[in-house]
């Protein structure tokens, strides 16, 4: 009999950037449906993340010009259980810096 239980699965990013590239990689990696997966922040502050990428990256100087990045990034979602070990390893990829299952 094939176990058909779910489990949410939580990850934590430094980065907005790598919070996305792992809802990508939830959503074409494990078909696991775009409206099911959740991103909020980590703690009770409003953040696009811990540490800068991409376009929000600081001038050459150090200087910024854009809000300070404060906190990390969860994505969530619930997987069957038999995708757990592939989630996970998804996640690492993606820049997870904490995965954990509940």
């Amino acid at each position: 009999m094939a176990d058909d239980s779910t489990t949410t699965i939580r990850a934590t990013f430094d980065a907005r950037e790598a919070a996305d590239l792992a809802v990508e990689h939830l959503v074409q990696q494990h078909g696991i449906s775009r409206p099911d997966i959740f991103i909020q922040s980590a703690t009770d502050r409003n953040t696009t993340g811990s540490k800068p990428s991409g376009g929000d990256a600081s001038h050459e100087d150090g200087s910024r010009d854009d809000g300070a990045h404060e906190g990390e990034i969860e994505v969530s979602g619930d997987i069957s259980a038999n995708q757990i070990a592939a989630v996970q390893r998804s996640l690492g990829d993606a820049g997870a810096i904490r995965v954990s299952e509940r």
